[in-house]
C-alpha cells in the first residue's frame, strides 16, 4: 500500500466540486486504490468541539466524543474518494454503516496522527459495498478506529424480503429542527446538498433535506453520555433518511454485552437507525450490509 501523507487537513471547498466531475464523468471500476492517506500532527481546536458538542447533545469536557474524531478524518475520506484512480464517484453513494472502537479515552490536547484508507470491496444486494477506514495512533498505538461503510448502488442482485416492523415503546422523544442539516454541516464541513434545503435535497430525489447520519448516531451516543465505559465500540446501521423537520423516538436497552439502541419516525412505524454499544472485538472490519438509506 502506498502512502500519501499531508501536511494539513485538505480543502473541502476544492473537492466538492471535484466529487462532482467525478461523479458526473468518472468512469467505474473494480478495484479500490491501494493508497493511505496520513497526516501528522492532528490537534483539536476547543472553540470546534465545543461548537460539535452543543450541535450533537455533548457536555463539553477535555474528553472527545467517540464521534468526534469522525469530523478530522472527513476531509482525508473525501479526497481519497475523489482520487482519480477512486472506482466510484462520490455523489450517491449511501453510507450504510459505522462502527466507531474507542480504544481508550481520547483527550484535547493530545497530538494525533490520522491514517485514511479502503478497503473489502464486495457485493451487495443492491450494488457494491465497501469500507473506509480512518485510525487516529498517539505514539503509533491506535486510540480510535473508525469504519464506515458505503454502498454504490446498481447491478446489485435485488432486494431481500421486506421486514414487517413495529416501531419499540420509546424512552424519549426527540425534536429534529429542520435546520439540523445546516447546523451539523458548519461543524462537519459535510456540505452534501441533500442536508442543506429541500432544493437542493429534492435535486436528489428527496422530498426535503434530511439529516446526516452521522448526526443521528452522535445524538444516540449522547444519550449514554456519563455511563460509557473507557474503551467501547458503538455499530450503527443506517436503515431510512431523517425528513426534516422531524420528531424521532430513542429507545435503549441493556444486553449481555452492553447497549442496543434503535431511532424511529414518532409518527410511523419506520426505523432510522439501529445500534449497539459493547465491548472492543479484537477485529475493527465491518461486514456491514444494511439495505436501506441513510
Amino acid at each position: 500500500m502506498s502512502v500519501k501523507e499531508l501536511d494539513s487537513s485538505p480543502s473541502l471547498s476544492s473537492l466538492y466540486p471535484k466529487a462532482l466531475l467525478g461523479s458526473v464523468f468518472g468512469a467505474e471500476g473494480d478495484r479500490l486504490p491501494g493508497t493511505e492517506f496520513v497526516r501528522t500532527g492532528v490537534v483539536v481546536d476547543p472553540a470546534h468541539l465545543a461548537a460539535y458538542n452543543q450541535v450533537c447533545g455533548f457536555r463539553l469536557t477535555d474528553e472527545l466524543p467517540a464521534t468526534y474524531p469522525h469530523i478530522l478524518a472527513f476531509p482525508l475520506q473525501m479526497a481519497l474518494m475523489t482520487e482519480r484512480d477512486f472506482p466510484f464517484g462520490l455523489l450517491g453513494m449511501v453510507h450504510v454503516a459505522n462502527r466507531i472502537t474507542q480504544h481508550r479515552p481520547v483527550r484535547i490536547d493530545e497530538t494525533f496522527t490520522l491514517r485514511v484508507r479502503a478497503e473489502n470491496l464486495r457485493p451487495h444486494e443492491k450494488g457494491r459495498q465497501f469500507d473506509v477506514i480512518s485510525e487516529l495512533t498517539v505514539h503509533d498505538s491506535p486510540v480510535w478506529t473508525d469504519v464506515s461503510t458505503y454502498l454504490r448502488r446498481g447491478g446489485g442482485s435485488g432486494s431481500g424480503p421486506r421486514e414487517q416492523l413495529a416501531a419499540p415503546s420509546p424512552n424519549a422523544i426527540w425534536p429534529v429542527s429542520g435546520d439540523i442539516g445546516r447546523r451539523y454541516a458548519e461543524v462537519s464541513g459535510d456540505r452534501n446538498p441533500i442536508h442543506l434545503h429541500a432544493v437542493t435535497a429534492k435535486l436528489f430525489g428527496f422530498p426535503s433535506a434530511i439529516a446526516h447520519g452521522m448526526w443521528t448516531k452522535a445524538h444516540s451516543l449522547a444519550a449514554f453520555e456519563g455511563r460509557l465505559p473507557e474503551a467501547f465500540t458503538v455499530d450503527v446501521r443506517f436503515k431510512q433518511p431523517v425528513l426534516l423537520p422531524a420528531k424521532a423516538a430513542f429507545t435503549s436497552w441493556h444486553t449481555d454485552e452492553g447497549w442496543a439502541f434503535e431511532l424511529w419516525n414518532a409518527r410511523k412505524p419506520k426505523p432510522y437507525l439501529e445500534g449497539s454499544i459493547t465491548r472492543p472485538s479484537p477485529t475493527t472490519t465491518l461486514n456491514g450490509d444494511a439495505s436501506r438509506h441513510c
